[in-house]
């Protein structure tokens, strides 16, 4: 291994791009994979060599960064990279997956000889370009020293929640963290809905709202996309919210817990994708108020 950490990325979406950016910032060689080759070119502007396979990408990695779709797109990215693998290459699993997803992923990794540390992101995609996110972690104390460089390029903070990652304590605390966000999102909407049927200035409620405990941050960000029609690029997409919804719903179900709230704004995502807003910012939850659908030419 030479003096420069080599970070091999597998996903190069909204996060995975941003991701890649800051390791180049931060002074590591970063190589690039994305399924859509549009995605990880314009990587090779920034610094980083632009791989042809998920193999090819790894080959000489020190560490190896996912951030996919899902789990089932992990597992088949990481089985075609697994020819690449330098066996106790570490590997930083940032893509949102589900709470029985992580031991599936950590047998997976002893198979293809990577060291697991679980690393999912709590930020969408600003804080992600700006080298902010939040890095909920899990893995052992052999492994961690290694990953920090890369964990502290794309992370403000890291937060330990275990030694083992196939416990999937990082994974659990994520679809906790995502309730929340999906949460708040489907309540920005569909505050600003009801106050336009009613006849009320959005600025009046957040007039009233100002300065106390209520007036949060995130609403002011997400209300700003939908007065602004701002809803692409997207932050956090419809479609990836929807998958993290159906995950927290699977993982409340085992436990015999009925999330009313969360049930809910499921539904209204699956509206908003249905009217062809799937590509747009969460925030488009809104639109599952006033049942408005996109012109076919712009779905």
């Amino acid at each position: 291994m030479g003096t420069k950490l080599t970070v091999a990325v597998l996903g190069t979406g909204i996060m995975g791009a941003a991701m890649a950016r800051n390791l180049l910032r931060a002074g590591l060689a970063v190589k690039v994979w994305n399924r859509d080759r549009a995605k990880s070119a314009p990587l090779a502007s920034a610094g980083a060599q632009v791989a042809l396979s998920p193999a090819e990408a790894v080959a000489g990695a020190d560490v190896v960064l996912t951030m996919l779709y899902d789990a089932a797109a992990v597992t088949e990215v990481i089985r075609q990279a697994a020819p690449g693998v330098r066996p106790g290459t570490a590997w930083v699993q940032s893509t949102t997956v589900g709470v029985h997803d992580a031991p599936a992923l950590a047998e997976l990794a002893g198979e293809v000889g990577l060291e697991l540390v679980e690393a999912p992101v709590s930020g969408t995609r600003e804080p992600a370009e700006a080298g902010q996110l939040v890095v909920i972690a899990a893995g052992p104390e052999a492994v961690r020293e290694r990953v920090t460089p890369v964990l502290d390029a794309i992370g403000a903070r890291t937060v330990w929640t275990g030694q083992d990652p196939a416990a999937g304590t990082a994974a659990r605390l994520k679809l906790v963290v995502n309730s929340w966000v999906i949460a708040a999102s489907n309540a920005t909407g569909e505050v600003l809905a009801l106050a336009d049927a009613l006849g009320v200035e959005p600025e009046q409620f957040f007039n009233v709202i100002n300065g106390g405990g209520l007036d949060l941050p995130f609403l002011r960000v997400k209300a700003a996309l939908i007065l602004d029609d701002r809803l692409e690029p997207a932050s956090f997409a419809v479609d990836t919210a929807l998958k993290d919804a159906h995950l927290i719903l699977d993982a409340a179900g085992e436990h015999d817990l009925r999330l009313d709230g969360a049930e809910a704004a499921t539904t209204r995502l699956e509206r908003v994708a249905s009217q062809g807003r799937s590509k747009q910012d969460i925030a488009a939850a809104y639109y599952a108020s006033t049942q408005q659908d996109l012109e076919p030419h712009a779905g």
